[in-house]
């Protein structure tokens, strides 16, 4: 039997937020801040902190403590919280459903995130920005093969011809897990018997960190002895190899891909208007196209085609600072609102497993700063700090 449920709050308003990661977790503990009661609807009960999580193939990230329990955050900020998934969005009839469900809204946050880019023989690879449990199978993949004691290692990431922004690309963890997986090849005394390559069909993989980021990417590719594979379009992968356009084929017995980003299924199968490649559109506001009562906010959206524009984490939380804002001072009739594009920027402490990348692109600079030892710790630290933050445990500062 379907469930209707409509929530009455004092406001007389129903706020919903679809996603539980960085965007909707975001905009639920700004609304309550706002005083506005809200109810958050995730597929998980746990929130996974995926920056952190690409220690966990190499054995110095537990699982859970990669996580972050929804049900623990509601109580302490206030919000409600529903563990289920959402199959279906009518935004012009206010109305999603999960499969025994029906939920009203009169204000809607749309925060799932994204999908990935189907390519032929995708199943044979694993993505460390993919399911959360897949960090898991890439760690039990890369033990074995470490007890084998040789093998070939490819780590690369793809984007999506579609996004003609290429904003939808996860190249840093790409890297992070790849210098990482290096260092572990390192202490454990492996490092000749095994042959890392860092592959993408694109002439310039990272250079959307920037020039100067970029001109050294070199540098380290060649202190963690990993070879590249640059500038072929991948025609398919199969258990042990990756073959492209060419038919040039590279050998890998694992292989760790992060595919281009695409707009989920269930955005495309809505009445949301999208772009080319899935993504809702939505103007500075961060509120959707031809509808003010629905806002999109993280990975879900379509963000504007500057060089220095990502889909982050840290982004995802500005665009829910953003939107947060701009709903409320307009349900409260203020005049003031904000807007995203102003505060975009290309931020990311690019861990090596000795040491660190720091990495800024804005409008006005690029900024790459190599910190040895150090730049780990940081990373490390940045990861304790995000977790006993958001816990209330300890003074959040903005941006961080």
């Amino acid at each position: 039997m379907e469930n209707n449920i409509n929530y009455k709050h004092s406001s007389n308003r129903q706020i919903l937020i679809i996603g539980g990661g960085f965007a909707g977790l975001e905009a639920a503990i700004k609304l309550r801040k706002y005083k506005h009661e809200v109810t958050l609807i995730s597929e998980r009960d746990y929130m996974f902190v995926y920056p952190i999580s690409i220690w966990i193939p190499i054995g110095k990230q537990s699982f859970e403590d990669t996580k972050l329990s929804l049900s623990e955050l509601a109580k302490i900020h206030g919000f409600n919280l529903i563990i289920d998934k959402i199959t279906k969005i009518e935004s012009k009839n206010n109305t999603v459903y999960s499969e025994t469900t029906t939920y009203h809204f009169d204000y809607l946050f749309l925060a799932i995130g994204m999908g990935k880019v189907q390519m032929k023989g995708l199943n044979h690879t694993h993505s460390i920005c993919g399911k959360p449990e897949e960090s898991l199978i890439i760690k039990d993949l890369l033990d074995n093969l470490l007890a084998k004691g040789h093998g070939h290692i490819t780590v690369g990431f793809g984007g999506n011809p579609k996004d003609l922004t290429a904003t939808a690309v996860r190249g840093g963890p790409a890297f992070e897990l790849l210098f990482n997986i290096s260092v572990l090849l390192k202490e454990k005394k492996l490092k000749d018997n095994f042959t890392l390559t860092f592959f993408a069909p694109m002439e310039e993989p990272g250079k959307r960190m920037g020039v100067k980021a970029y001109n050294k990417m070199d540098i380290f590719f060649k202190h963690y002895k990993v070879k590249t594979h640059f500038g072929k379009k991948i025609k398919e992968f199969t258990e042990n190899a990756i073959i492209f356009e060419d038919d040039t084929v590279l050998t890998s017995d694992l292989t760790l891909f992060i595919s281009g980003g695409d707009g989920l299924q269930l955005i495309k199968d809505s009445d949301l208007p999208t772009n080319e490649a899935g993504f809702i559109l939505i103007n500075e506001m961060c509120r959707v196209e031809g509808n003010p009562h629905v806002y999109a906010i993280g990975d879900v959206a379509a963000i504007i085609d500057h060089p220095w524009a990502a889909k982050q984490g840290h982004v995802a939380e500005i665009m829910a600072d953003v939107a947060t804002y701009n709903f409320h001072n307009s349900v409260t009739h203020k005049e003031k609102r904000m807007s995203y594009w102003e505060r975009l920027h290309l931020v990311c402490v690019m861990d090596s497993g000795d040491g660190a990348a720091f990495v800024v692109r804005t409008a006005n600079k690029e900024i790459m700063i190599p910190l040895p030892i150090i730049g780990h710790w940081m990373k490390k630290g940045w990861g304790w700090y995000y977790k006993n933050s958001k816990k209330k445990r300890m003074l959040r500062l903005p941006g961080m």
